[in-house]
């Protein structure tokens, strides 16, 4: 090997190279002047230029050292903030002994280096040795020594003894084919040992450290071909090695499922929350800043760098990021002033390594690159890196210190070539991060709040706190459906979060006395319970009770109004207002987003209006830690009760049709199975002021808890007594049904009102023969709906025929839906020649005949019976409304619109038709009703009916009142003989009585605001 003087002339026998003549000028005065005297000629000048030098040298070690420190710092905040004290006490113990090295190698003397090469890689090779048979396993991997407490991680010095060696090899003035040779020999075994624990991120820094080396140590690219070719071949076959583990981590990225919140993706999801949320400055103020921490695996290692920007904000990882490249700048400037070609390789290399560490690590942070196990030099935890990386670069430190002392010595630049690329390296490397950092921002303006929302999410646990329902009151307020609290017969949960009260006997022994409960039950159920329960109900508890345990405010403790509700009426309205129970799949069809078993309307008007009642539920949140297991109190938002709502039904009327009914049907001689039906309606508006259904069901047997006997036996009664019989009920409507064909006459006019018609006791046609109900002589249109004159209407149906006598009844709503505000309406049936011969039938005379009756092909409930009447009495088409107005407690009711009146085309022509029904009254089928207190006009009907037997009838009455203003319209069906206390007029009788004798009291309300 050639040798140098100490004066940096050539050594005997070797050739001189050629000097300048100032070069040989200067060097023969430095050999000829005495040991320590200043340079001839210019000795004052000489001392200033090595004094500035020094300063320099002591400068850039200065910031070198600054940078390391400061990641070192950050490195020690982060645990502190994720709350892992005794950690940051460890790292902070050997963050010492590191800057000890530090400072011990940067006295260092180049000529030193082989000494301390050989030895770090000798002892590097040896420990790998070792660790594969006496060392630590955990995840599959054997990479750790044990002693004590401590840990020692050997591949972590095989970095510095492959960086060391490596440089001296490359170093040396031995042919190149020689130095690429050793350099593969000194490679392998390290790389090898490393693969085999297995530790693939500390051996593929290994393989980037020996491929670096061999770049800027000058290797000619003759022999650096192979070794990349080889490299790219081999590189697929290396999958084959991959843990199952790092094959996910390798698809997540590759397949982008980094943003999936579960998965293999879940510590790069968990990474950008991180990131995302934690704004310029951190949420060091946040109570749960340590409970988010938890979220994020790996914390204090891999993914360091996006715990301390969640703790400290974004200021904090560009200050990270700004160290990193400061000592990665430092170190590869450090190469080009080391006075030997080793030297310069060290610093070049170390340069190198702690960049791409870098890179890889905040890549894999960020999500841009694969997650590879790459810890952040000097920030992340770890004793043996943080040693190895602070001696390393007090290694590099001391040969740019040493090269600055002793530039005197240095051999010529064409003896000592600068390594290749690193600058070009470091420029690339610091573009590269400057991008990441750029990305990282991006990240946090355009995802922050989507991402703070996700963290938030995941960390909390909601209790749903039920919502009270709205009452239903009648028009004056008075309560048909109710919360059984509020009657004194409902009760409130008690329920407590068991991992809160777990640790606190004293509380849990205040709530069993509270609650009456003997306390070692209550212990023994929190106890027993899973620790990740949100809500244990211990106790059922009058409201009393339930407020005095509200009022102790026990942390932990949830008191819950139970969903149980109480008609105070009974079977009165049982149909109408329906039920509520647990949300079936329909009802979340019907009503997205329900919440799991909640309680909703399932029938009648608690379905209906079940938006309005249901209210708003409330929710206690629990903060729980990443395995479920709650461990603070969050938010509570209290559920806001439903509004009340008040019905156009006036109690007093109901109670008298129901009555009236009950009666009607006890007084015929087979009551079993018959159904009586009434409504009361003003025409005018179409708010119904009275529904009565018999049979009827008490709806309090659905609880909870549920009388299951019950609800069978309601279930299996006779009559259908669980049908609301007014909307859902429907029957021919016999000659009610003659205001309909008699306001088809008017619209169309095919017989005067006043032209008398020739009747008698029967009507052939087509060899048929249609029976009066009696003989009777020649009548007009008045005197035939007056008495009910079944041949006239025979007639009447033949002459106008089948088209224009349905097109009338269609535009009387007959044949389809109301749209009263109940569900389960049934839509009638009025048949047409078309609709008859689709489902198989035919339509002949006959049937138009029968249809001037209101029988044959036609099924009507008494509500569109009621509609017509309201139509013809008063011009306009309603629609049936129960709802009249909502509110909230303390606040004032709010009118529900009313759907506007349609009026009828023919409005103008129905005069005769109402005449009609004033004289039936007066001397007609219904003088019954003559002495009300106002004149009313109504019309009767009996109608045959497969479902009954033949001596049974769906009698009918259908009335208006006061005939010349019409308030109110009362339509009944009973089903029965048809004759003495049983018929319907009976029950319209009654019940018109009673609203005309309390008609003002009837129609009275609360104040109520437009709508």
């Amino acid at each position: 090997m050639p040798m140098v003087g100490t004066a940096g002339l050539p050594a005997d026998g070797e050739r001189s190279p050629r000097w300048t003549r100032r070069q040989r000028r200067r060097l023969r005065g430095a050999a000829s002047a005495p040991l320590g005297a200043p340079a001839e000629g210019r000795p004052g000048r000489r001392r200033t230029r090595e004094q500035r030098r020094n300063r320099r040298s002591a400068a850039f070690d200065l910031l070198a050292v600054a940078a390391a420190l400061a990641l070192v710092g950050f490195g020690l905040a982060n645990l502190y903030l994720i709350g892992e004290t005794e950690l940051a006490a460890r790292q902070g113990a050997i963050a010492l002994a590191g800057v000890l090295a530090l400072a011990v190698s940067w006295r260092f003397r180049v000529r030193y280096l082989d000494v301390l090469g050989w030895a770090a890689y000798g002892a590097a090779v040896l420990f790998l040795v070792g660790v594969l048979t006496v060392g630590l396993s955990a995840n599959g991997a054997t990479r750790w020594f044990a002693i004590g407490s401590l840990t020692f991680q050997p591949s972590e010095l095989a970095k510095l003894g492959l960086l060391l060696a490596l440089a001296a090899v490359l170093g040396s003035a031995r042919p190149p084919g020689w130095r690429f040779t050793l350099a593969v020999l000194l490679a392998i075994p390290p790389i090898a040992l490393t693969l085999l624990q297995p530790d693939l991120s500390t051996t593929m820094l290994l393989v980037v450290l020996f491929g670096s080396m061999l770049v800027i140590g000058r290797v000619p690219a003759r022999f650096l071909l192979p070794v990349i070719a080889a490299v790219v071949v081999s590189a697929p076959l290396m999958i084959s090695l991959l843990r199952p583990y790092q094959v996910e981590r390798l698809g997540t990225f590759l397949v982008g499922a980094h943003e999936s919140p579960t998965g293999s993706g879940w510590a790069l999801r968990q990474a950008h929350i991180a990131l995302g949320s934690g704004g310029l400055f951190g949420r060091t103020d946040d109570p749960q800043r340590v409970l988010r921490a938890q979220y994020l695996p790996e914390r204090d290692t891999d993914l360091a760098l996006s715990s301390l920007v969640g703790q400290w904000g974004l200021v904090a990882g560009a200050g990270v990021v700004l160290a990193a490249i400061i000592l990665v700048w430092r170190l590869a400037l450090a190469s080009r002033t080391s006075r030997t070609p080793h030297g310069a390789l060290v610093g070049g290399g170390l340069a190198v390594l702690l960049g791409v560490e870098v890179v890889v690590s905040v890549g894999a942070n960020l999500g841009l690159l694969p997650l590879a196990g790459v810890p952040f030099p000097l920030l992340s935890y770890g004793g043996t890196a943080l040693v190895v990386h602070l001696a390393a670069i007090g290694v590099v430190l001391g040969v740019r210190r040493d090269g600055a002392r002793r530039r005197l010595w240095a051999p010529p630049r064409w003896r000592n070539p600068r390594p290749r690329l690193v600058r070009l390296t470091a420029v690339a490397l610091s573009l590269l991060l400057v991008s990441f950092g750029f990305y990282g921002w991006r990240l946090q303006r355009d995802e922050g709040e989507a991402l703070a929302a996700v963290g938030d999410e995941q960390m909390t646990r909601c209790v749903r706190l039920p919502a009270e329902r709205g009452a239903i009151t009648d028009r004056h307020d008075q309560p048909l459906a109710v919360n059984a609290a509020d009657v004194g017969s409902g009760v409130d949960r008690v329920s407590v979060v068991p991992a809160l009260l777990a640790t606190r006997p004293a509380d849990v022994d205040r709530l069993a006395d509270l609650t009456g409960r003997p306390r070692p039950e209550v212990h023994a159920e929190i106890e027993a319970a899973e620790p990740t329960t949100l809500s244990l109900p211990v106790a059922e508890v009058p409201r009393t009770v339930a407020d005095a345990v509200t009022a102790a405010g026990i942390p932990g403790v949830l008191v819950v109004a139970e969903p149980r509700r109480a008609y105070p009426q009974g079977a009165l309205l049982g149909p109408v207002l329906g039920f509520v129970g647990v949300a079936t799949p329909e009802d979340e069809e019907r009503w997205p987003g329900l919440p799991q078993a909640e309680v909703v309307g399932r029938a009648g008007l608690e379905q209906q209006y079940d938006a309005v009642l249901r209210g708003v539920n409330g929710q206690q949140c629990l903060y729980v830690d990443p395995s479920g297991v709650p461990v603070a109190l969050g938010a509570r938002r209290d559920p806001v009760p439903g509004a009340d709502l008040r019905l156009s039904i006036d109690l007093g009327l109901q109670r008298q049709l129901d009555t009236s009914l009950a009666a009607a049907l006890r007084a015929q001689p087979r009551p079993q199975g018959k159904i009586g039906a009434a409504v009361a309606m003003d025409p005018r508006s179409g708010q119904v002021l009275a529904i009565a259904s018999t049979p009827s069901f008490d709806n309090n047997a659905y609880g909870p808890p549920i009388d299951a006997g019950a609800l069978q036996a309601a279930a299996d009664a006779p009559g259908s007594p669980m049908l609301e019989h007014v909307t859902q009920a429907v029957a021919p409507p016999g000659s009610t049904f003659k205001l309909v064909v008699a306001a088809a006459n008017q619209a169309h006019r095919v017989w005067a009102p006043d032209q008398v018609v020739p009747t008698g006791a029967e009507f052939s046609y087509g060899g048929h023969v249609f029976h009066n109900w009696k003989p009777m002589g020649p009548m007009n249109l008045v005197q035939s709906l007056a008495i009910s004159n079944d041949v006239y209407f025979y007639k009447l149906a033949l002459a106008l025929g089948a088209e224009r006598l349905i097109d009338t009844a269609r535009a009387l709503g007959v044949g389809e839906p109301t749209g009263i505000d109940l569900p389960g309406e049934s839509a009638g049936y009025l048949g047409t020649p078309e609709s008859v011969k689709a489902k198989g039938g035919a339509w002949y005379g006959g049937s138009t005949v029968i249809l001037g009756i209101g029988q044959g092909e036609l099924q009507v409930s008494p509500l569109q019976n009621a509609r017509w009447t309201a139509a013809v009495s008063t011009g306009n088409l309603v629609t049936p409304r129960l709802g009249m107005a909502i509110g909230t407690e303390g606040a004032t009711y709010t009118a529900l619109p009313a759907p506007t009146a349609t009026p009828v085309p023919f409005a103008a022509e129905l005069g005769p038709v109402r005449d009609g029904m004033r004289t039936t009254v007066t001397g007609g089928t219904a003088v019954r009703l003559a002495g009300l207190p106002a004149p009313v006009g109504a019309k009767t009907g009996t109608a045959q009916d497969g479902g009954l037997r033949d001596d049974e009838y769906d009698n009918w009455m259908t009335a208006a009142s006061p005939m010349d203003a019409p308030e109110i319209v009362m339509t009944a069906m009973v089903q029965g003989p048809g004759t003495g206390a049983n018929s319907a007029s009976a029950v319209v009788a009654d019940g018109l009585r009673h609203y005309l004798e309390h008609q003002q009291d009837v129609v009275a309300t609360g104040p109520a605001q437009a709508p």
